[in-house]
């Protein structure tokens, strides 16, 4: 019994200590390769109206309050959400677009916790297609890299990464209505 109440104090030092020595910065990237042209895909990230066609957390909260505000797409563009507890609260605002090669967007979390990072999406010419990547990266506090010890965060948001993606090339090939918006 004394060891045991000698090592946990060990072991709570020794978590502490490789929490600390964890990077200062993440980075969560998925790709996918989608049979379409940059220019058919662009339009259903460029503009939030299109998001809850592919999204993966769209359809995790049916109630969840969504408000869009500034520019219609682009720099500018504004998506706010506030749902349960699967989804939080936050805010995403388009800062940067290299038509039809990338979209850069800041995303603010409010609730479950408060972070802001960087979200990202690069579209590049691959044979027939395009391929897609969606990359979120930002500063990673102690707070954070503690919660990385137990819980794989590359692993869960990368799934959901994973999802979107497939949702937006079945979009693409159904032919959406955010690109119908685009073409008009």
């Amino acid at each position: 019994m004394l060891y045991v109440l000698l090592a946990i104090p060990v072991v709570v030092v020794l978590v502490l200590v490789i929490a600390a020595r964890k990077p200062d910065r993440f980075r969560t990237e998925r790709s996918a390769l989608i049979d379409a042209s940059a220019e058919r895909i662009f339009p259903m990230i460029n503009d939030f109206r299109a998001w809850p066609t592919w999204s993966p957390w769209e359809k995790k909260d049916p109630d969840m309050k969504r408000s869009l505000s500034g520019a219609a797409s682009g720099p500018g563009s504004i998506y706010a959400w506030d749902g349960n507890r699967n989804i939080g609260a936050g805010r995403m605002e388009i800062l940067d677009v290299a038509a039809p090669e990338r979209v850069t967007i800041q995303l603010d979390f409010f609730r479950p916790f408060k972070a802001r990072n960087t979200a990202e999406f690069t579209l590049k010419p691959e044979g027939a297609g395009t391929r897609v990547t969606w990359a979120m990266f930002g500063p990673q506090p102690f707070v954070g890299k503690l919660i990385s010890m137990f819980i794989d965060c590359d692993r869960m948001v990368g799934k959901e990464f994973e999802t979107g993606l497939a949702n937006l090339k079945a979009e693409v090939g159904r032919g959406s209505p955010g690109e119908a918006r685009a073409a008009a």
